[in-house]
């Protein structure tokens, strides 16, 4: 492992959304904070909607599973955040 351990530019990490922030909230007042634990570290790394990488609409719910990638100038957040969770086209629109 490099120095550079769980913040390694580059390395994926998985993990799952712990929290959501509502409007106002985060550095900035950004909106749509959400918070995503890493599995393996523990730690904690937030990132705004725009982040998450999908096609339709960007929603995340809290318990679901994630792979991202650490911000190289921001440590303390995640980006390239990629839901591997996604309900079945049938389920979700039941």
């Amino acid at each position: 492992m490099s120095s550079g351990g769980a913040f390694e530019t580059g390395r994926q990490r998985f993990g799952y959304i712990v929290d959501r922030m509502p409007h106002g909230s985060g550095r900035g007042g950004r909106q749509g904070t959400y918070v995503v634990r890493d599995a393996d570290t523990g730690t904690h790394h937030s990132f705004m909607y725009a982040d998450i990488v999908t096609e339709g609409f960007r929603t995340i719910r809290t318990g679901e599973r994630v792979r991202f990638l650490v911000d190289p100038e921001e440590p303390e957040r995640a980006c390239y955040v990629i839901r591997l969770d996604l309900p079945s086209v049938e389920d979700y629109y039941r």
